[in-house]
Protein backbone atom coordinates (compact mmCIF):
# COMPACT_ATOMS: atom_id res chain seq x y z
CA UNK A 1 0.00 0.00 0.00
CA UNK A 2 1.41 3.42 -0.99
CA UNK A 3 0.78 5.36 2.23
CA UNK A 4 2.16 8.62 0.82
CA UNK A 5 -0.26 8.43 -2.13
CA UNK A 6 -3.14 7.54 0.20
CA UNK A 7 -2.30 10.46 2.47
CA UNK A 8 -2.07 12.92 -0.40
CA UNK A 9 -5.28 11.82 -2.10
CA UNK A 10 -7.48 10.96 0.89
CA UNK A 11 -6.36 12.88 3.97
CA UNK A 12 -8.46 15.95 3.15
CA UNK A 13 -11.57 13.81 2.72
CA UNK A 14 -10.90 11.85 5.89
CA UNK A 15 -10.12 14.97 7.91
CA UNK A 16 -13.31 16.64 6.70
CA UNK A 17 -15.39 13.75 8.04
CA UNK A 18 -13.44 13.58 11.31
CA UNK A 19 -13.83 17.31 11.97
CA UNK A 20 -17.55 16.88 11.37
CA UNK A 21 -17.64 13.97 13.83
CA UNK A 22 -15.36 15.41 16.51
CA UNK A 23 -15.99 19.14 16.12
CA UNK A 24 -12.32 19.93 16.70
CA UNK A 25 -9.58 20.57 14.10
CA UNK A 26 -6.65 19.67 16.36
CA UNK A 27 -8.25 16.51 17.77
CA UNK A 28 -9.22 15.34 14.29
CA UNK A 29 -5.69 15.85 12.95
CA UNK A 30 -4.12 14.11 15.93
CA UNK A 31 -6.46 11.12 15.77
CA UNK A 32 -5.90 10.78 12.03
CA UNK A 33 -2.14 10.57 12.65
CA UNK A 34 -2.75 7.86 15.26
CA UNK A 35 -4.95 5.97 12.80
CA UNK A 36 -2.17 6.14 10.20
CA UNK A 37 0.28 4.77 12.77
CA UNK A 38 -2.01 1.80 13.46
CA UNK A 39 -2.41 1.22 9.72
CA UNK A 40 1.35 1.20 9.19
CA UNK A 41 1.61 -1.44 11.89
CA UNK A 42 -1.33 -3.65 10.86
CA UNK A 43 -1.82 -3.43 7.10
CA UNK A 44 1.51 -5.01 6.04
CA UNK A 45 0.60 -8.21 7.91
CA UNK A 46 -3.22 -8.17 7.89
CA UNK A 47 -3.64 -6.77 4.39
CA UNK A 48 -5.08 -3.46 3.20
CA UNK A 49 -8.79 -3.15 3.99
CA UNK A 50 -11.26 -3.00 1.14
CA UNK A 51 -12.10 0.62 2.00
CA UNK A 52 -8.97 2.23 3.50
CA UNK A 53 -10.69 5.60 3.98
CA UNK A 54 -13.58 4.15 6.00
CA UNK A 55 -11.12 2.05 8.04
CA UNK A 56 -9.03 5.11 8.92
CA UNK A 57 -12.11 7.16 9.84
CA UNK A 58 -13.46 4.39 12.06
CA UNK A 59 -10.07 3.85 13.75
CA UNK A 60 -9.58 7.57 14.34
CA UNK A 61 -13.12 7.84 15.72
CA UNK A 62 -12.52 5.07 18.26
CA UNK A 63 -9.15 6.60 19.19
CA UNK A 64 -10.91 9.92 19.86
CA UNK A 65 -13.50 8.22 22.07
CA UNK A 66 -10.72 6.49 24.03
CA UNK A 67 -8.82 9.77 24.39
CA UNK A 68 -11.87 11.69 25.66
CA UNK A 69 -12.77 8.90 28.10
CA UNK A 70 -9.22 8.93 29.49
CA UNK A 71 -9.42 12.69 29.92
CA UNK A 72 -12.70 12.33 31.78
CA UNK A 73 -11.04 10.23 34.46
CA UNK A 74 -9.01 13.25 35.45
CA UNK A 75 -11.39 16.08 34.62
CA UNK A 76 -15.07 15.20 34.93
CA UNK A 77 -16.24 17.91 32.57
CA UNK A 78 -19.85 17.56 31.63
CA UNK A 79 -19.24 18.97 28.15
CA UNK A 80 -16.48 16.44 27.47
CA UNK A 81 -18.72 13.57 28.66
CA UNK A 82 -21.50 14.85 26.43
CA UNK A 83 -19.10 15.10 23.46
CA UNK A 84 -17.94 11.50 23.98
CA UNK A 85 -21.51 10.25 24.15
CA UNK A 86 -22.40 12.17 20.99
CA UNK A 87 -19.43 10.77 19.04
CA UNK A 88 -20.05 7.24 20.27
CA UNK A 89 -23.70 7.50 19.24
CA UNK A 90 -22.77 8.32 15.62
CA UNK A 91 -23.62 5.29 13.45
CA UNK A 92 -20.76 3.56 11.65
CA UNK A 93 -20.88 1.76 8.35
CA UNK A 94 -21.60 3.79 5.25
CA UNK A 95 -22.17 7.09 7.04
CA UNK A 96 -18.72 8.39 6.10
CA UNK A 97 -19.24 7.61 2.41
CA UNK A 98 -22.75 9.04 2.33
CA UNK A 99 -21.77 12.29 4.01
CA UNK A 100 -18.39 12.76 2.33
CA UNK A 101 -19.47 15.51 -0.08
CA UNK A 102 -21.22 17.57 2.60
CA UNK A 103 -18.31 17.15 5.01
CA UNK A 104 -15.75 18.29 2.48
CA UNK A 105 -17.83 21.28 1.47
CA UNK A 106 -18.21 22.23 5.13
CA UNK A 107 -14.46 22.02 5.62
CA UNK A 108 -13.68 24.12 2.54
CA UNK A 109 -16.14 26.85 3.49
CA UNK A 110 -14.92 26.83 7.10
CA UNK A 111 -11.27 27.18 6.07
CA UNK A 112 -12.19 30.02 3.71
CA UNK A 113 -14.48 31.87 6.12
CA UNK A 114 -14.26 35.66 5.59
CA UNK A 115 -13.61 36.21 9.32
CA UNK A 116 -10.14 34.71 8.82
CA UNK A 117 -7.27 36.74 7.31
CA UNK A 118 -6.71 35.85 3.65
CA UNK A 119 -3.24 34.38 4.22
CA UNK A 120 -4.68 32.18 6.98
CA UNK A 121 -7.43 30.94 4.66
CA UNK A 122 -4.84 29.93 2.07
CA UNK A 123 -2.64 28.13 4.61
CA UNK A 124 -5.52 26.38 6.38
CA UNK A 125 -7.02 25.19 3.09
CA UNK A 126 -3.70 23.72 1.96
CA UNK A 127 -3.14 22.07 5.35
CA UNK A 128 -6.57 20.58 5.99
CA UNK A 129 -8.28 20.21 2.62
CA UNK A 130 -5.21 19.27 0.57
CA UNK A 131 -3.26 17.47 3.30
CA UNK A 132 -0.02 19.38 2.62
CA UNK A 133 2.26 19.43 5.65
CA UNK A 134 3.11 22.63 7.48
CA UNK A 135 6.73 22.20 6.36
CA UNK A 136 5.70 21.91 2.70
CA UNK A 137 3.47 24.99 2.89
CA UNK A 138 6.15 27.08 4.59
CA UNK A 139 8.68 25.97 1.96
CA UNK A 140 6.32 26.82 -0.89
CA UNK A 141 5.72 30.34 0.45
CA UNK A 142 9.32 30.77 1.64
CA UNK A 143 8.50 31.62 5.24
CA UNK A 144 9.82 29.92 8.39
CA UNK A 145 8.04 26.75 9.53
CA UNK A 146 7.40 28.30 12.94
CA UNK A 147 5.69 31.30 11.33
CA UNK A 148 3.45 29.08 9.22
CA UNK A 149 2.66 26.84 12.21
CA UNK A 150 1.66 29.88 14.27
CA UNK A 151 -0.52 31.13 11.42
CA UNK A 152 -2.35 27.80 11.39
CA UNK A 153 -2.72 27.76 15.18
CA UNK A 154 -4.21 31.27 15.13
CA UNK A 155 -6.61 30.35 12.32
CA UNK A 156 -7.91 27.29 14.14
CA UNK A 157 -8.14 29.28 17.35
CA UNK A 158 -10.17 31.95 15.58
CA UNK A 159 -12.58 29.29 14.27
CA UNK A 160 -13.00 27.90 17.79
CA UNK A 161 -13.24 31.20 19.68
CA UNK A 162 -15.48 33.00 17.18
CA UNK A 163 -17.75 29.98 16.88
CA UNK A 164 -17.37 29.92 13.09
CA UNK A 165 -19.95 27.35 12.00
CA UNK A 166 -18.87 24.13 10.32
CA UNK A 167 -21.50 24.19 7.59
CA UNK A 168 -22.23 24.91 3.96
CA UNK A 169 -23.62 28.46 3.54
CA UNK A 170 -27.31 28.90 2.89
CA UNK A 171 -28.35 29.52 -0.74
CA UNK A 172 -28.64 33.24 0.08
CA UNK A 173 -25.04 33.34 1.38
CA UNK A 174 -23.52 30.94 -1.12
CA UNK A 175 -22.64 33.39 -3.88
CA UNK A 176 -20.64 35.74 -1.66
CA UNK A 177 -18.98 32.89 0.22
CA UNK A 178 -18.20 30.97 -2.97
CA UNK A 179 -16.34 34.00 -4.31
CA UNK A 180 -14.06 33.83 -1.26
CA UNK A 181 -13.37 30.12 -1.79
CA UNK A 182 -12.59 30.60 -5.47
CA UNK A 183 -10.26 33.47 -4.60
CA UNK A 184 -8.28 31.20 -2.27
CA UNK A 185 -7.95 28.57 -5.02
CA UNK A 186 -6.91 31.29 -7.50
CA UNK A 187 -4.28 32.71 -5.11
CA UNK A 188 -2.81 29.27 -4.43
CA UNK A 189 -2.44 28.69 -8.16
CA UNK A 190 -0.98 32.16 -8.81
CA UNK A 191 1.70 31.71 -6.16
CA UNK A 192 2.63 28.43 -7.82
CA UNK A 193 2.41 29.75 -11.39
CA UNK A 194 4.59 32.81 -10.79
CA UNK A 195 6.43 32.34 -7.53
CA UNK A 196 6.82 35.71 -5.85
CA UNK A 197 10.37 34.96 -4.74
CA UNK A 198 13.01 32.26 -4.63
CA UNK A 199 14.93 30.32 -7.26
CA UNK A 200 12.00 28.65 -9.06
CA UNK A 201 9.59 30.38 -11.40
CA UNK A 202 6.92 27.70 -10.95
CA UNK A 203 6.06 25.86 -7.73
CA UNK A 204 4.33 22.96 -9.39
CA UNK A 205 2.98 21.40 -6.21
CA UNK A 206 0.92 24.53 -5.54
CA UNK A 207 -0.41 24.61 -9.11
CA UNK A 208 -1.34 20.94 -8.83
CA UNK A 209 -3.11 21.45 -5.49
CA UNK A 210 -5.05 24.44 -6.82
CA UNK A 211 -6.20 22.41 -9.83
CA UNK A 212 -7.18 19.56 -7.53
CA UNK A 213 -9.17 21.99 -5.37
CA UNK A 214 -10.80 23.39 -8.50
CA UNK A 215 -11.88 19.89 -9.51
CA UNK A 216 -13.26 19.28 -6.01
CA UNK A 217 -15.31 22.48 -6.17
CA UNK A 218 -16.71 21.60 -9.60
CA UNK A 219 -17.67 18.10 -8.47
CA UNK A 220 -19.25 19.28 -5.21
CA UNK A 221 -21.00 22.31 -6.72
CA UNK A 222 -21.70 21.29 -10.33
CA UNK A 223 -24.22 24.10 -10.87
CA UNK A 224 -21.63 26.85 -10.24
CA UNK A 225 -20.48 27.97 -13.69
CA UNK A 226 -17.88 30.41 -12.34
CA UNK A 227 -16.13 27.54 -10.51
CA UNK A 228 -16.03 25.71 -13.84
CA UNK A 229 -14.56 28.81 -15.50
CA UNK A 230 -11.85 29.03 -12.82
CA UNK A 231 -10.87 25.39 -13.31
CA UNK A 232 -10.69 26.00 -17.06
CA UNK A 233 -8.44 29.02 -16.46
CA UNK A 234 -6.08 27.05 -14.20
CA UNK A 235 -5.79 24.17 -16.68
CA UNK A 236 -5.12 26.50 -19.60
CA UNK A 237 -2.45 28.45 -17.72
CA UNK A 238 -0.82 25.31 -16.37
CA UNK A 239 -0.73 23.72 -19.84
CA UNK A 240 2.28 25.93 -20.69
CA UNK A 241 4.35 24.96 -17.65
CA UNK A 242 7.07 22.98 -19.49
CA UNK A 243 7.69 25.76 -22.01
CA UNK A 244 7.97 28.69 -19.59
CA UNK A 245 11.49 27.86 -18.41
CA UNK A 246 14.30 26.60 -20.69
CA UNK A 247 16.47 23.55 -20.04
CA UNK A 248 19.06 26.02 -18.73
CA UNK A 249 16.59 27.41 -16.22
CA UNK A 250 15.95 30.64 -18.10
CA UNK A 251 12.57 32.39 -18.41
CA UNK A 252 10.96 32.05 -21.86
CA UNK A 253 8.38 34.65 -22.84
CA UNK A 254 5.01 33.50 -24.20
CA UNK A 255 5.74 34.63 -27.75
CA UNK A 256 9.04 32.70 -27.79
CA UNK A 257 7.79 29.45 -26.22
CA UNK A 258 7.94 26.10 -28.03
CA UNK A 259 4.23 25.37 -28.38
CA UNK A 260 5.00 21.72 -28.98
CA UNK A 261 5.77 21.54 -25.25
CA UNK A 262 2.31 22.77 -24.30
CA UNK A 263 0.00 20.09 -22.94
CA UNK A 264 -2.70 19.62 -25.56
CA UNK A 265 -5.00 17.49 -23.41
CA UNK A 266 -5.12 20.23 -20.77
CA UNK A 267 -5.78 22.88 -23.41
CA UNK A 268 -8.65 20.81 -24.78
CA UNK A 269 -10.16 20.17 -21.34
CA UNK A 270 -9.71 23.76 -20.24
CA UNK A 271 -11.21 25.13 -23.45
CA UNK A 272 -14.26 22.86 -23.15
CA UNK A 273 -14.75 23.93 -19.52
CA UNK A 274 -14.64 27.59 -20.53
CA UNK A 275 -17.11 27.09 -23.36
CA UNK A 276 -19.46 25.19 -21.06
CA UNK A 277 -19.19 27.85 -18.33
CA UNK A 278 -19.95 30.62 -20.82
CA UNK A 279 -22.95 28.72 -22.21
CA UNK A 280 -24.25 28.38 -18.65
CA UNK A 281 -23.99 32.10 -18.03
CA UNK A 282 -20.60 32.58 -16.40
CA UNK A 283 -19.67 36.22 -16.90
CA UNK A 284 -17.38 37.00 -13.98
CA UNK A 285 -13.67 37.75 -13.75
CA UNK A 286 -12.61 34.11 -13.98
CA UNK A 287 -14.72 33.55 -17.11
CA UNK A 288 -13.12 36.57 -18.80
CA UNK A 289 -9.59 35.59 -17.78
CA UNK A 290 -10.24 32.02 -18.91
CA UNK A 291 -11.45 33.29 -22.29
CA UNK A 292 -8.19 35.24 -22.67
CA UNK A 293 -6.16 32.17 -21.68
CA UNK A 294 -8.10 30.05 -24.21
CA UNK A 295 -7.27 32.49 -27.03
CA UNK A 296 -3.57 32.31 -26.13
CA UNK A 297 -3.55 28.53 -25.71
CA UNK A 298 -5.35 27.76 -28.96
CA UNK A 299 -3.24 30.04 -31.18
CA UNK A 300 -1.04 27.78 -33.34
CA UNK A 301 1.72 30.40 -33.47
CA UNK A 302 2.38 33.69 -31.69
CA UNK A 303 1.37 35.55 -34.87
CA UNK A 304 -1.99 33.75 -34.88
CA UNK A 305 -2.95 35.21 -31.49
CA UNK A 306 -6.22 37.15 -31.67
CA UNK A 307 -4.92 40.27 -29.95
CA UNK A 308 -7.92 42.49 -30.81
CA UNK A 309 -10.25 40.02 -29.07
CA UNK A 310 -7.88 39.76 -26.10
CA UNK A 311 -7.76 43.57 -25.80
CA UNK A 312 -11.57 43.68 -25.89
CA UNK A 313 -11.77 41.07 -23.14
CA UNK A 314 -9.35 43.09 -21.00
CA UNK A 315 -11.58 46.12 -21.56
CA UNK A 316 -14.53 44.11 -20.23
CA UNK A 317 -12.47 42.81 -17.30
CA UNK A 318 -11.38 46.34 -16.41
CA UNK A 319 -14.99 47.56 -16.44
CA UNK A 320 -15.87 44.77 -14.03
CA UNK A 321 -12.88 45.12 -11.73
CA UNK A 322 -10.79 48.30 -11.65
CA UNK A 323 -7.20 47.21 -11.19
CA UNK A 324 -3.89 48.76 -12.27
CA UNK A 325 -2.47 45.24 -12.74
CA UNK A 326 -5.22 44.48 -15.27
CA UNK A 327 -4.42 47.83 -16.89
CA UNK A 328 -0.82 46.68 -17.45
CA UNK A 329 -2.03 43.53 -19.23
CA UNK A 330 -4.56 45.54 -21.23
CA UNK A 331 -1.86 48.00 -22.33
CA UNK A 332 0.30 45.13 -23.62
CA UNK A 333 -2.69 43.70 -25.49
CA UNK A 334 -3.43 47.13 -27.02
CA UNK A 335 0.23 47.40 -28.09
CA UNK A 336 -0.04 44.06 -29.88
CA UNK A 337 -3.54 44.67 -31.30
CA UNK A 338 -3.21 48.29 -32.43
CA UNK A 339 0.15 49.96 -32.01
CA UNK A 340 3.16 49.79 -29.72
CA UNK A 341 2.97 53.57 -29.22
CA UNK A 342 -0.62 53.38 -27.97
CA UNK A 343 0.20 50.59 -25.54
CA UNK A 344 3.26 52.46 -24.27
CA UNK A 345 1.19 55.62 -23.70
CA UNK A 346 -1.15 53.61 -21.47
CA UNK A 347 1.80 52.25 -19.46
CA UNK A 348 3.33 55.71 -19.15
CA UNK A 349 0.05 57.01 -17.74
CA UNK A 350 0.02 54.17 -15.21
CA UNK A 351 3.55 55.01 -14.17
CA UNK A 352 2.63 58.68 -13.65
CA UNK A 353 -0.21 57.62 -11.34
CA UNK A 354 2.34 55.86 -9.09
CA UNK A 355 -0.13 53.11 -8.12
CA UNK A 356 2.28 50.31 -9.00
CA UNK A 357 5.57 51.66 -7.68
CA UNK A 358 6.59 48.26 -6.32
CA UNK A 359 5.19 46.12 -9.18
CA UNK A 360 8.16 45.01 -11.28
CA UNK A 361 6.07 43.92 -14.27
CA UNK A 362 5.10 47.54 -15.09
CA UNK A 363 8.67 48.72 -15.85
CA UNK A 364 9.38 45.31 -17.43
CA UNK A 365 6.44 45.77 -19.82
CA UNK A 366 7.55 49.35 -20.58
CA UNK A 367 11.08 48.13 -21.26
CA UNK A 368 9.81 45.54 -23.73
CA UNK A 369 7.74 48.10 -25.68
CA UNK A 370 10.55 50.69 -25.61
CA UNK A 371 12.92 48.04 -26.97
CA UNK A 372 10.49 47.33 -29.81
CA UNK A 373 10.52 51.04 -30.64
CA UNK A 374 14.36 50.99 -30.50
CA UNK A 375 14.42 53.58 -27.73
CA UNK A 376 17.32 51.68 -26.19
CA UNK A 377 18.43 54.12 -23.49
CA UNK A 378 14.92 54.42 -22.06
CA UNK A 379 14.44 50.65 -22.34
CA UNK A 380 17.65 50.04 -20.39
CA UNK A 381 16.51 52.37 -17.61
CA UNK A 382 13.15 50.56 -17.44
CA UNK A 383 14.90 47.20 -17.22
CA UNK A 384 17.06 48.52 -14.38
CA UNK A 385 13.94 49.67 -12.55
CA UNK A 386 12.27 46.27 -13.04
CA UNK A 387 15.42 44.50 -11.86
CA UNK A 388 15.50 46.57 -8.67
CA UNK A 389 11.93 45.47 -7.84
CA UNK A 390 11.89 41.80 -8.92
CA UNK A 391 12.34 39.20 -6.16
CA UNK A 392 12.15 35.96 -8.15
CA UNK A 393 15.64 34.77 -9.16
CA UNK A 394 14.61 33.46 -12.59
CA UNK A 395 12.87 36.72 -13.47
CA UNK A 396 15.89 38.67 -12.25
CA UNK A 397 18.21 36.63 -14.49
CA UNK A 398 15.93 37.28 -17.47
CA UNK A 399 15.83 41.03 -16.83
CA UNK A 400 19.58 41.16 -16.31
CA UNK A 401 20.13 39.28 -19.59
CA UNK A 402 17.86 41.69 -21.50
CA UNK A 403 19.65 44.66 -19.95
CA UNK A 404 23.06 43.24 -20.93
CA UNK A 405 21.85 42.69 -24.51
CA UNK A 406 20.68 46.30 -24.73
CA UNK A 407 23.93 47.66 -23.33
CA UNK A 408 25.99 45.63 -25.81
CA UNK A 409 23.80 46.82 -28.69
CA UNK A 410 24.17 50.42 -27.55
CA UNK A 411 27.98 50.02 -27.38
CA UNK A 412 28.04 48.62 -30.92
CA UNK A 413 26.05 51.56 -32.23
CA UNK A 414 28.11 54.21 -30.46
Amino acid sequence: MDFEKLHREESGRILATLIGLLGDFDLAEEMLQEAYAVALQKWPSDGTPANPRAWLISTARHKAIDRLRRDQRFERKSEEIAKTAEIAAQPEGDREEEMFADDRLRLIFTCCHPALPLEARVALTLRTVCGITTEEISRAFLIPVATMAQRLVRAKGKIREAGIPYRVPSPEELRDRLDGVLLVVYLIFNEGYLASSGDALIRRELCAEAIRLGRVMCSLLPAQAEAQALLGLLLLQDSRRDARVSAQGELVLLEEQDRGLWHGEQIQEGTELVKSALRRGAAGAYALQASIAALHANAKTAKDTDWPQIAALYDALLRMHTSPVIEVNRAVAVAMARSVEEGLALLDELERREELEEFHLLPAARANLLRRLERMGEAANAYRRALSLATNDIERRFLRRRLTELEKLRDLRS
